[in-house]
């Protein structure tokens, strides 16, 4: 099973995750500074502070990547590294970090795939009302724009936003996620001015006449599966799938919210300001990929349990479950790249993120043992392969992640790394599934 000659195999990261040096060399605070640092947000009171401190130790981890065999290595600029206080003065630090880290990156012959926003806005931005300010979608742009001039010549692979859908609901309907918000009206409005950001950074980018680069956006899918034939259930998840999936495919693949969920939040009371021109912006994107994170489908049904959009998920029986309490579904992912090819004209796509949490807890031969890890990069692997010979224009694949790290509100109780990290020591030990990874990428697949 060959991959096509020119596919991507990569690793995933985000800064927050992984970066540590928090209050180090002129970095400003963001959001999830705040929040992890709010008593019981997070799980046993950890916080990004430290991380993995790939912020000091990034060319060793970069060692690792070039002995893994990485081709290219997706992460997130932090803003406020950039920006400490989202505009106005830059950090000269931060500018030089980065600037090494792409060096360091391009020297070892990894391609560097940069993500502008993963989650973690700078502090200052949100007490002036962060993305609920429509301010702020010109804020983001300004600070595309800076990162497209400092590094264009260098990046070719560039996302504007990771997983909007999370940023918008995680973070201000739910509030499990920074900045802690529980308002179904902003977090829809929220997510308006992720996509229109989008949309104008897209637009920058095109100016810029970076003719052989490339720009997209990242975003969290699930297939949305009805738990029984009832008419209940399928009608529950259509309408699960218009607010988690085809609000956001349908605005940057169409150009337009889906009638359906636009309907739905007005009989909410939920009516997001979208001002004139807005939809002209947004349609005219001209993005040059979709970033597809997948890591489970989400099998519903009717149910007062969520009480906006009356549903609830069903955990099949007999499946399998990773630490994260996610069914283990391959299938899922063929399905989801298939959906996209046929519903929305078959667009170049990447797997900026797929892997699983597992326990992690053995080690034989100085080697982690996580051949759960491995059966399910296998299976999933070959799904893609199949959606590939089916006509999917399916580019490449960054397994999430390169190094286990800061899980946002779990912290560091769930492992998804490659790498395994000691949070004590900061020693860097190899886990089977990424030798068995390195192997994939020398050949191109998997043998047999």
């Amino acid at each position: 099973m060959k991959f096509h000659e020119n596919f991507v195999w990569g690793s995933a990261t985000a800064a927050y995750q992984i970066e540590g040096a928090a209050n180090e060399e002129g970095r400003g605070a963001s959001i999830w500074d705040r929040f992890s640092h709010i008593e019981e947000n997070i799980v046993n009171g950890d916080t990004g502070d430290v991380a993995c401190d790939h912020y000091h130790r990034y060319k060793d981890d970069i060692k690792l990547m070039k002995e893994m065999g990485l081709k290219g290595y997706r992460f997130s600029i932090s803003w406020s590294r950039i920006f400490p206080t989202g505009r106005g003065m830059v950090n000269q630090k931060g500018i030089d970090f980065y600037n090494s880290l792409v060096d360091e990156l391009i020297k070892n012959g990894i391609e560097p795939a940069v993500t502008l926003y993963h989650w973690d806005l700078p502090q200052a931005l949100e007490d002036i009302g962060g993305w609920g300010n429509r301010d702020t979608v010109d804020y983001f742009v300004e600070y595309a724009t800076y990162m497209f001039k400092l590094l264009g010549d260098r990046v070719k692979k560039w996302s504007t936003h990771n997983e909007p859908w999370v940023a918008a609901f995680a973070g201000n309907l739910a509030g499990r996620h920074a900045p802690g918000n529980t308002d179904l009206k902003l977090a829809v409005q929220v997510s308006h001015h992720l996509i229109l950001s989008h949309a104008k950074a897209v637009e920058v980018y095109k100016k810029l006449n970076h003719k052989d680069g490339k720009i997209g956006i990242v975003l969290d899918l699930h297939p949305i599966v009805p738990a029984t034939d009832s008419k209940e259930d399928y009608d529950t998840s259509i309408l699960v799938d218009g607010y988690q999936n085809r609000w956001f495919l349908d605005a940057v693949l169409k150009g337009k919210y889906p009638e359906d969920i636009l309907k739905f939040y007005k009989e909410k009371l939920v009516d997001p300001v979208i001002m004139p021109g807005d939809m002209e912006i947004i349609a005219g994107n001209s993005m040059d990929y979709l970033g597809v994170n997948y890591y489970f489908r989400k099998v519903v049904k009717r149910s007062p349990h969520n009480k906006i959009f009356q549903f609830e998920e069903v955990k099949p029986e007999g499946a399998e479950y990773t630490e994260m309490n996610w069914e283990v579904y391959p299938r899922g992912l063929y399905d989801l790249l298939i959906r996209i090819k046929e519903e929305y004209n078959n667009p170049h796509i990447y797997i900026t993120e797929n892997g699983a949490a597992f326990k992690d807890d053995k080690i034989v031969n100085g080697v982690v043992d996580d051949e759960d890890r491995l059966r399910f990069l296998s299976g999933h692997f070959d799904e893609a392969y199949k959606a590939i010979e089916a006509g999917v224009k399916l580019d490449g694949y960054y397994v999430w992640s390169l190094m286990d790290n800061f899980e946002w509100a779990l912290g560091y109780s769930k492992r998804f790394g490659l790498i395994f990290i000691d949070f004590k020591t900061q020693e860097r030990i190899w886990k089977k599934s990424a030798i068995w990874y390195k192997g994939v990428i020398k050949n191109n697949g998997i043998k047999g």
